[in-house]
């Protein structure tokens, strides 16, 4: 078969060969090419080899760079050479399977005898393939030379080939020359490039290589490091990742829905806003601008799109916030994790930061196609094993994809630690059981229910004013601690805080001083200390012998019977007024509106200057009764004072 082209290699190949090609190569199939010889061309085009050669590993890789170095571009080579390039290091059972993936990959066509390269595979390895200058074709002597000559000469094999020299502006005889580079060019051991720059031959280099002139070459994947763990312990620790993402999430929906931040003319969250974030659920920049990328994600929150756009929670948080834990954690979390691609599109976020929720990152890309005929399938680490950390898992991707390093390993940290962030996996890369639950956020759901402990129905009041919840608490006790103490710390065991505040709290809600006294004595598997239970009883004795409200007029009359008689006039619906006391009337409207209305209903508030301190209503004498005067501008109230 030697001698044969690339387009009838491609003939050759049976229907499921070329399917498999296409599903590899998809850039081969845009638009569907019209016969093999425009497949061929297409195959060997810079552009397409250079995207094959990304889903190349490290060693595949290496073969196909030996390939190369041994002229497999311009003419056929034997396997047996290519064996003897790569060194003995390389067994024949994975160097007949990377050549096999090459193959199905069609960057190498014919058989074991003669096996050929696309011509432009040498560019996607820069001028020197495996650090080799250009083959000359000749056979040099290296007998004689000087220990100042070997070491140039080794400096060079090592690679680059090529090296900058003043000895190099002339070629001298060898009887003249005086140092190590003038020698070796006058006797041919070194190739003059142009008056400052000189270049190791390719066959002397493979020379002074050794036996492994492509040096070490690691053959399979490497393991990281791993350790074995209780299955039980990873889902302990996964739940309460989940319910600290869960209770994370509900405080900033809370902290959003009572003061909104403004949304930036891009779009977006500013920096100062995002500090007040992580300052009020205490926690970093980095974790804020997460929770606030997948609340704003999962629909949760969104811009409000007015004149003045803010940051609010949508009708789909107040769905969120009335379902159980276990159910919150997969919506919450899933809009950033659905996709295969979901890391790839997010880069990862520089320190300080802001983040873009709102519609600023680019849609999420498909996941990676499935691996060419021939590809090693990757090893997965078995439920409960416990794998090193981000350097590790950067390390195994860089020898499956060597071609595609950018940042991959700030990326691999960022991904390890939100995907920890958000209970997908253990810091240093611990593989997470409710978070690998697959089939959907119900699947989800479930996972994380049966890794939870049973919600607890008590806690324990200390005599420090704290009190401290052992595990998770049901819904509805959650809602009404949460209501009466402040959350000092959480974790396994969370801590509440009983104030002053907190009491008067929980009183402006509603819940009266027996209704919190019943509370804590019914739940509380400890005695409740005596200084709880005065210091609801203080609270509640002074609550509310003060209060206030908002009013935009009021009226005064010293006859609580005409006050009686306002109240019952249909007119004084429409115009809000309620009694506030025996004497006293007040309403939302203005007080020009108010009185227009009173005097049309027959009631005959005087006309005072602005700075009188209050209005005082009489009844009109009867035979006015169907008499308009003339109406006259009324100038706006001044709020009294002083207080009635």
């Amino acid at each position: 078969m030697s001698g044969i082209t690339l387009a009838d290699w491609l003939r050759a190949q049976d229907d499921d060969s070329l399917v498999a090609l296409l599903r590899a190569r998809p850039d081969l199939a845009t638009p569907p090419p019209a016969d093999m010889s425009v497949l061929a061309t297409r195959v060997g085009t810079r552009a397409s080899i250079a995207r094959a050669c990304e889903d190349l590993d490290t060693f595949t890789l290496a073969v196909l760079e030996g390939l190369v170095v041994q002229g497999a571009d311009t003419a056929p080579v034997a396997l047996a050479t290519l064996a003897a390039l790569l060194g003995p290091d390389v067994k024949p059972k994975p160097l007949r399977q990377a050549l096999a993936r090459l193959r199905a990959l069609a960057l190498l066509w014919g058989d074991d005898e003669a096996m050929s390269v696309p011509p432009v595979t040498r560019e996607a390895f820069g001028t020197y393939p495996a650090g080799l200058g250009r083959a000359t074709g000749q056979a040099y002597d290296l007998d004689g030379i000087t220990e100042g000559e070997q070491r140039v000469l080794q400096k060079l094999a090592a690679g680059p080939p090529i090296g900058d020299t003043r000895d190099a502006s002339r070629v001298v005889p060898l009887e003249k020359a005086e140092t190590p580079v003038q020698r070796l060019l006058a006797r041919g051991l070194l190739l003059r490039r142009d008056p400052g720059t000189v270049e190791l031959p390719r066959e002397i280099a493979l020379r002074l290589r050794g036996d492994r002139p492509l040096g070490p070459i690691q053959v399979s994947e490497p393991r990281p490091r791993t350790s074995a763990v209780k299955p039980e312990n990873v889902d302990a620790t996964g739940g309460g990742e989940a319910l600290e993402l869960v209770r994370h999430v509900e405080n900033l929906l809370a902290s959003w829905s009572a003061e909104p931040p403004p949304v930036l003319r891009t779009g977006g969250l500013g920096v100062r806003e995002l500090r007040k974030v992580a300052k009020d659920l205490a926690v970093d920049e980095q974790r804020a601008a997460l929770l606030i990328e997948l609340v704003v994600g999962a629909d949760l929150a969104a811009n409000t799109e007015a004149a003045e756009p803010e940051w609010v929670p949508t009708t789909k948080a107040d769905v969120w916030l009335a379902a159980p834990a276990e159910v919150r954690w997969p919506r919450s979390r899933t809009p950033g994790w659905s996709s295969p691609a979901a890391g790839a599109d997010r880069p990862p976020r520089r320190e300080g930061q802001a983040p873009q929720p709102a519609g600023r990152r680019d849609p999420p890309r498909p996941g990676p196609a499935r691996p060419p005929l021939g590809a090693r399938h990757p090893r997965r680490p078995a439920e409960g094993t416990a794998i090193g950390g981000a350097a590790d898992l950067a390390g195994l991707l860089a020898w499956r994809a060597p071609r595609r390093a950018g940042q991959r390993d700030e990326l691999v940290r960022w991904t390890v630690e939100e995907g920890t962030a958000v209970a997908c996996s253990r810091s240093g890369g611990h593989q997470r059981r409710p978070g690998a639950a697959r089939g959907g956020s119900g699947h989800a759901a479930k996972a994380l229910a049966d890794a939870l402990p049973e919600p607890l129905d008590h806690v324990l009041v200390q005599a420090d004013l704290t009190v401290v919840a052992p595990g998770r608490l049901e819904p509805e006790l959650a809602a009404e601690l949460a209501l009466v103490a402040d959350v000092e710390s959480a974790g396994s065991a969370t801590v509440y805080r009983i104030g002053e505040h907190t009491v008067r709290r929980a009183l402006d809600s509603g819940r009266t001083a027996d209704e919190l006294h019943e509370l804590f004595k019914l739940r509380s598997r400890t005695p409740v200390p005596q200084s709880l239970t005065y210091l609801i009883d203080d609270a509640a004795r002074r609550h509310g012998r003060l209060r206030g409200g908002a009013a935009g007029s009021f009226l005064r009359c010293d006859d609580p019977v005409l006050v009686s008689e306002v109240l019952a006039h249909p007119e004084a619906t429409r115009l809000e007024l309620r009694r506030i006391a025996p004497t006293v009337l007040v309403s939302p409207l203005p007080l020009a509106e108010v009185l227009d209305g009173l005097r049309s209903a027959g009631f005959a508030p005087p006309r005072r200057a602005p700075t009188a301190r209050c209005w005082t209503c009489a009844r009109r004498p009867p035979h006015h009764a169907r008499q308009r005067s003339a109406r006259k501008p009324v100038s706006p109230a001044v709020p009294p004072t002083n207080g009635w």
